[in-house]
């Protein structure tokens, strides 16, 4: 079964190199904009903000949290390649959403997984506080002064966005 699945995804790469027209285009966003996001397979940030390739950075992580690594990729982003917005976007009915760090730890540990040395989960225990402290992390960072910062969330049942934090805000 694995392999089959393997095998499914290289001839969907065939397919689409054969098609490809992607060379010569440059690195930099044309939009100067970054999506940070959820890893959840329901999230699909190019057709949800109707993005095509070449025109925003998308970053994904469990949660579509800050961490020091979403800190360490904008700031690339930012100095590199002339990001200029982030938009970050969770969305609802999220693993992590309505949880506690312990409940995360419980239902891992539930799994089989050994959770005793690892990190922080991130859960959210209150969704929009998660989605404010995100954004405002970002825009506290001393690595990305010049980032305007958006807070937005993702309706998993209807497809809409509903914006949460403005550029305003703060």
């Amino acid at each position: 079964m694995l392999a089959a699945m393997l095998d499914d995804l290289i001839e969907a790469n065939q397919r689409y190199a054969a098609s490809f027209d992607g060379q010569g285009k440059a690195a930099p966003p044309t939009r100067r904009l970054a999506v940070l996001t959820c890893m959840d397979s329901r999230i699909d940030p190019a057709a949800i903000l109707g993005l095509t390739t070449g025109e925003a950075n998308v970053v994904r992580n469990a949660g579509g949290r800050v961490t020091t690594d979403t800190v360490r990729s904008l700031a690339l982003g930012t100095g590199l390649l002339g990001l200029e917005w982030v938009v970050v976007m969770h969305h609802t009915d999220c693993a992590l959403a309505g949880q506690s760090e312990e409940s995360v730890r419980a239902r891992l540990t539930a799994a089989g997984l050994t959770v005793s040395e690892a990190g922080q989960f991130m859960a959210m225990p209150d969704p929009d506080t998660a989605l404010r402290d995100d954004v405002e992390a970002l825009r506290r960072s001393p690595l990305l002064p010049r980032l305007h910062v958006v807070g937005w969330r993702y309706d998993v049942a209807n497809g809409r966005v509903v914006e949460v934090v403005s550029a305003g805000d703060g």
